[in-house]
């Protein structure tokens, strides 16, 4: 269960139906797991990521009033980004690179049927 205290509404909200949290492609589940784990870790702060993404969102409408290209997860690794490359804990270069390799991983791989004593799943080698 994340500690990330997700808002409901407004600019920095996550997509949802019925309540649930929506993503579209798997890598956008694994984008947000990502950085839910990096807070719930104590990388940073939720409010200073909520206000990068808030920032992220803003500039893009600005200059995409027709919202042609619109995806909320690619803010949410640039506002990633922002807010590790702000304090040097990682560069921008490194969430690309992490989130390209999340992203290529094929879909149910992080919830692949475990094999007889390996959990359930989640052990899976880099």
């Amino acid at each position: 269960m994340t500690t990330a205290p997700l808002p409901y509404d407004g600019p920095a909200a996550p997509p949802r139906s019925n309540g649930e949290l929506v993503f579209s492609q798997p890598w956008e589940s694994r984008a947000f797991g990502m950085v839910v784990t990096l807070h719930d870790t104590g990388a940073f702060e939720w409010p200073v990521f909520q206000s990068a993404l808030i920032r992220r969102i803003a500039a893009w409408e600005a200059e995409h009033p027709d919202d042609v290209g619109w995806s909320y997860y690619e803010h949410w690794l640039g506002a990633l980004e922002d807010v590790l490359g702000a304090d040097g804990t990682i560069t921008a270069e490194e969430v690309d690179s992490r989130a390209e390799e999340l992203g290529a991983r094929p879909a149910g791989y992080d919830h692949a049927p475990s094999s007889a004593g390996h959990g359930h799943g989640h052990g899976h080698g880099h």
